[in-house]
Parts: structure tokens; sequence; C-alpha cells
């Protein structure tokens, strides 16, 4: 691949790291008000998840071995499920960033509204392939505390790399 080429790919993932930086974000910002304005608690699903795989690959969270469920493992589950998040968001835009480098223009709406739903995707479909959630008792609020920050994190995403790209 000739350099130039090569440079303009990485510099488009690295623009889209940045973006995805910035949708991640106001994903947590959207989600964090939602919580606040209706009183409701943190999901425990990407903690979940995290147990679900470490059991799966026989990984200890625990000083305890593995399958433990001290204080020391529920911690180290919260904070992986977290930084899941962050790499799906970073990741996301990153993967956008690359993509969006190889097409014409894309009007931002229809653009945020793909990477929103894809990033919702890429942390929903694991949940229900592992069975830790199930979309069908969701309802419409839990749907909408869903949707509505991943599709802020698209819009964001994707403004931000258009920002970066001038």
């Amino acid at each position: 691949m000739p350099r130039r080429k090569k440079n303009s790919i990485l510099n488009a993932a690295l623009r889209g790291i940045i973006a995805g930086a910035t949708g991640t974000v106001a994903l947590d910002t959207a989600t964090y008000m939602d919580m606040a304005i209706r009183g409701r608690s943190a999901s425990d699903a990407p903690s979940q998840l995290v147990h679900i795989i470490a059991e799966e690959i026989r990984l200890p969270l625990s000083s305890q071995g593995v399958g433990s469920q001290d204080q020391t493992a529920r911690n180290r589950e919260s904070g992986l499920g977290v930084l899941l998040g962050y790499v799906n968001g970073l990741g996301t835009g990153c993967i956008y960033g690359m993509l969006r480098s190889q097409f014409g223009e894309i009007p931002i709406p229809l653009a945020g509204t793909l990477v929103g739903l894809t990033a919702m995707a890429a942390s929903d479909v694991p949940l229900v392939a592992l069975r830790v959630s199930d979309p069908k008792t969701w309802g419409i609020s839990g749907w909408l505390a869903d949707l509505i920050p991943h599709l802020i994190y698209g819009i964001v995403t994707v403004a931000t790399y258009e920002a970066l790209s001038k």
C-alpha cells in the first residue's frame, strides 16, 4: 500500500477514535441525565456480561479463584463492564472513520443514525446472545433508554468526525 494511502487511513482511524470518544461522552451524559431525571439505577447488564465471559474463559476476577463472587470480583466486573462500553464507543468511531474516508459525502443525520444503531447492536447483541438480557421484556421506556443515548452517540460521533476532517 502506498505510504500516502496508509497515512490517510491511519489519520481517518485516529479522527474516528477521537470522534468516538466525544460520542461516548455524549452517550454517558445522556444516560446519566436519564438516570437523574427518572431516578433509575444503572444497568448491571455489562457487569453480568463480564461475569459470564470470565466464567466461560475461566478468568479469575478474585484472589479466591474462578467463580468467586466476593467484592473484589464484583468491582472488577463493574469496571470491566464500563471499559467494554468505551471499547465499543472508540471502536465504532474508529471503524466509522476508516469507512467514511473511503466514501463521498454522507448526510450527517443518516450516518449518525447508522453509527448509533451499530454501536447499540454492538452492545446489545452480546447481551442477548449470552442471555444476560431479553429485549422482549424491556418495554417502551427500556428501549428508549437504550436507543436515545445511542442515537446521540451516533450524531455526535459523525458530526465530530466531519468537523475534524475539514
